[in-house]
Formats: structure tokens, sequence, C-alpha cells
């Protein structure tokens, strides 16, 4: 057999290896892709799904902070806690809880303290800056339970199905990787083509799209594969962890424990006064240069009893800094001596955790401020692009060519697939907007309404994949896609039906975060109707656009 033969013979298993591994898993892949880039903004999403404490938030800050200083605030939240949680094991105080770093004066900022409770939960309480008393919620003030963008986060790493779901996006991932090194070897021209678009196409159309949608993201899409790959390592290879803390019931935890907190001591059953925490505060912004986020108290009351003072990065630290971690010094409260320093950006236990902290800092974007988000956030919209074209790339190819890959069942499978790629690709995006009308519509007061939310998005995107199969697969894409349009370009109305706030008021009072949301899904929603109206165009309009329609049609 010729050389040239061969190389043939090898790009063109390539091509089939991309083809096929790329389908079974594109609407996974889709699913994960798009939640993925939905939670580099799980913060503001978060922040829109609780109107009650985004507007609670406006009103503190137009009335004057109680004023502290911060030595008043650490004695208060020590106070607090010896009172009322005297036995938990650790106490940890914020005395600048939900301030600026880069413009506290050292006398604003709230209160809270937190602790660990019989179930080994962890607690919380707001305190008043100024008194120590601990700060109750106003009578009218109801709260609603949401996952918030935690929703999206979750969904995007494991598919709220536990250790298996981690596991099935593992999978993915490695299958995303294979598919982008055998569509780098099929496609040879892959770089030129990158600057080829030829519109109205068919066919080819979405073939150059796909192509240039790969070539755009690539760099993004090696590295987000990789990274999420890397952060789960001991969770896919857990053979050290279990030759190592293999006797003790969860033997990843421990060995995460042991590399964080080698020295943690136990108690010893002698008593020991609290000291005060302004010194240890004082000496530990010293040592790190860095201003201070909370103090932890481990074995409180106990001879053993050691102070951990946290640093706070600054915004600066966070645009120009790789890792995220903080500074930490650790003091004996008995001697006052510094038992261990981990500087900004460092990481407990060597070489190995910091690299792995510098991979998960990577994958979700710690680093770089609003600006690298939203490099981030657009990145993932065109890698879900790709890889929504790539499915529909699929289609169009089978459609012209009438393939009998699977005999008999040929037609059957392709239904299947054309029934998924409506549901993955429109329905998935109708879910995910879906999940933010439940967050209005369901009732504030309605118990475990949390996950009658994420039930919400589920069940959604379950009506969206019966559509897709009663409904012909042109038609389907049709009205989907105008369902989206529709529910992108209302949920602004719903906001205000629901809780009275509307967009202009959020730009009025400084609220982004909350305007962020409903701009994006607005634009979502006018992209969608477009999207709608071209897939919907009559057939006789143009002859050079009917190769755009075949693709949709039934």
């Amino acid at each position: 057999m010729s050389k040239k033969t061969n190389t043939g013979g090898f790009r063109q298993s390539m091509a089939w290896l991309h083809t096929w591994c790329g389908l079974w898993f594109t609407w996974l892949l889709y699913a994960v892709f798009l939640t993925g880039t939905l939670a580099v903004f799980a913060e503001p999403i978060g922040h829109w799904m609780t109107p009650e404490h985004a507007l609670a938030e406006s009103h503190a800050a137009a009335e004057p902070a109680p004023s502290a200083s911060r030595a008043q605030r650490l004695a208060h939240g020590m106070d607090y806690m010896a009172r009322q949680h005297p036995r938990a094991d650790m106490w940890e105080i914020w005395p600048n809880h939900g301030s600026d770093s880069d413009s506290d004066n050292g006398e604003g900022g709230g209160l809270a303290a937190y602790w660990f409770d019989a179930q080994g939960g962890y607690a919380s309480a707001d305190l008043d800056p100024a008194t120590g008393a601990i700060l109750a919620p106003a009578a009218d003030a109801v709260q609603r339970a949401t996952q918030g963008g935690g929703h999206f986060v979750s969904f995007h790493y494991m598919l709220h199905a536990g250790t298996f779901g981690l596991w099935l996006v593992g999978l993915v991932a490695m299958a995303m990787l294979v598919a982008l090194v055998s569509g780098i070897v099929t496609h040879k021209r892959i770089f030129k083509d990158f600057f080829t678009f030829r519109p109205a196409k068919g066919q080819r159309s979405w073939l150059d799209a796909h192509n240039a949608l790969a070539v755009l993201t690539l760099p993004f899409l090696f590295m987000i594969a990789y990274t999420g790959l890397a952060i789960s390592g001991l969770s896919f290879m857990p053979a050290g962890a279990w030759s190592a803390f293999g006797s003790q019931p969860q033997p990843t935890q421990a060995l995460y424990q042991a590399l964080s907190d080698p020295d943690k001591p136990l108690r010893t059953g002698q008593l020991l006064a609290v000291p005060a925490m302004e010194s240890f505060a004082q000496r530990a912004e010293a040592i790190l240069g860095q201003k201070i986020r909370c103090v932890v108290v481990d074995n409180p009351g106990d001879a053993s009893m050691r102070i951990g003072v946290y640093g706070q990065n600054s915004e600066a630290e966070q645009m120009g800094r790789l890792s995220a971690s903080t500074g930490l010094v650790v003091f004996s409260a008995a001697t006052g001596a510094v038992l261990r320093t981990r500087m900004p950006g460092g990481v407990d236990g060597g070489a190995a955790p910091l690299v792995q902290q510098v991979m998960g800092d990577l994958h979700m974007a710690h680093f770089g401020g609003l600006a690298l988000k939203w490099l981030y956030f657009l990145s993932g919209l065109a890698g879900t692009a790709m890889v929504a074209t790539g499915a529909i790339l699929f289609m169009v190819k089978r459609r012209a060519k009438h393939g009998v890959e699977f005999g008999a069942a040929t037609a059957r499978v392709y239904r299947m697939v054309e029934g998924l790629n409506v549901a993955a690709i429109a329905g998935l995006a109708i879910a995910c907007v879906g999940y933010l009308w439940a967050n209005r519509l369901i009732p504030v007061a309605l118990p475990h309404r949390d996950d009658a939310e994420i039930a919400a998005f589920f069940a959604v995107w379950l009506l969206a994949l019966l559509h897709a199969f009663v409904r012909p697969p042109g038609r389907a894409w049709v009205e989907q896609l105008a369902a989206l349009a529709a529910v992108c370009l209302l949920l602004p109305l719903l906001n205000v039906w629901t809780t009275g706030d509307h967009l202009p008021a959020q730009i009025a009072r400084g609220d982004w975060e909350s305007a962020g949301v409903e701009l994006t899904v607005l634009a979502f929603g006018a992209l969608a109707l477009w999207t709608t109206r071209r897939v919907a165009a009559p057939r006789t309009a143009k002859p050079q656009r009917a190769a755009v329609r075949r693709e949709l049609a039934p």
C-alpha cells in the first residue's frame, strides 16, 4: 500500500472518529457548554434571582452604615460566639463582611459569624457591627429559596446527578478532546478555511461556520476541557488517595484535609481564655501585605487553640495573579508564635495542589476581573455554537446522502437525531430561561421551592423533547426558536409584574448585576427572533436561499 493511500486512510479514519464521537456526545456536550457559559456569571444570575436581597442591598447602600473599628467588630463577633456557640470546634469571624477591601477605611463593613452546627453544616449569623446584636430579618422580608446561578454550575460539572454525573461529564470532556484532535487532523486546510465563509450555500455554509468557530476558539476549547478534567483528577484517579487513606470513610476528602491542614491540633482539655483578635490581625497584615478577610479560631477555649488570619485579595491582585488563593498566617493562641505562613497566591501542600489550584482558577476565571469573564462568556458561546453547528451539519449531510449506516433503521435513527438536535439546542435554551421564569412564578413561601425551580427546568426541557418528536423537524425548529424568543423578550415584563422592579430602575440605582442579566436575556431574545424569521422564511423567497432553508426543513 502506498504512503499516499495510508495517509488518506488515516485521515478518513479520523473523519469517521470525529463525526461519530462528536455525534453521540454532541447533545450532552452542548448542554455542558451552554450551562458552563452561563455559570461564568453565576453570581449576577443569583443576584437577579433573589430580588428581595438585591433591593435590601440597594436600600442598605443608601443608608449610613453603623460605625465601628475592626477591633470592636472582632470583639463583638467573639463575644457572640462565646455566648451562643461556646462548644463549636471552629469560630469564624468576618469583620468586613460585604465591604470592598480596597475602599474600606477600617470603620465600615458588616459583621458575620460562621461555625459548624451539630450536623456538621456551615451555619452563620449576621451581626450589628456597632453592638454585636444578631440582625434578624424584617418581618416582611421573606427571602425566596433558590439555587440561583449555582444551578448552572452544578449542572455544568455533574448534571445534578452526584458522582455518576461527574464521571459522565468527565467522559464527555474526554470525547471533546478526541473530537478536537481528530477534527484538526481531518480538516488539513482548517486555518485557510477559517477565513472562508460562503453564506446561503447549505451544507457548505454550515461547514464553514463550524470550522471558523472551531479555529477561533481552539485554544479556549483545549484549555477548558483539559482543566475541567484536571480539577477533578482525584475523583477520576483516586488510587493515590485510596493507597494513603483507604482505611478512612472518605479517602479523597482525607487527602485534601491532610494537604491543606496537616497540623490541625487536637483538644487537650486544658482551659485557655480566648485572646483579643486585633493584635493577630495587625501582625498578619504586616506579614502578608493584605487587608484581613476573616479570622478563624480552632478549638476555642482550649490550650491547643489556634488562630488563622486570612487575607483578602485586592482587585489589582485578582487582575494580575493566576492563583486566586489569599494569604494566611496561623498563630498559636497560647504563645502568640507564628505556626505557619502562606503568602498570597500560594497553596498548602506543595506543587501538586498549587497546579490543581491554578487549573481550577483558569477553568473558572477566578482572575482577570470582569473583562476576562466576558471573554470567557463570549468564547463559551462560540464553543457552544461550534457544537450546535456540528450537530446540524451532520443532519444536513445525511439528508443529502440518504446513507444506510444503520440498515433498515437508518431513517428512524436520523429522525431521532433530528429530534434530539432540536431539543438539545433550542429546547435547552428555553429550559434555561424557563428556570428564570420559574423563579418569579413559583410562590416564595413554597416549601423546597429551590427544588421546584430545578424541577421546572427539567420539566420544560422534557416538554421540548416531546415537542421535537411530535412535530415535523422543520416546524419544531421554528416553534421552539419562537418560544425561546418569547420567553426571553417577555422576561423583563414578568419581573415588573411579579416584583415591581424594572430595568430603568435597576440602572438608576446602579444595580448592574440585575440589569446585565435582563439586557443579556433581551439580546438572546432578539437573536432568537431573527433566527426564527430566517428559518421560517417562505420557500419561494430567493432561489439562492433555498439551500439555507433545506437544512432545517422536514
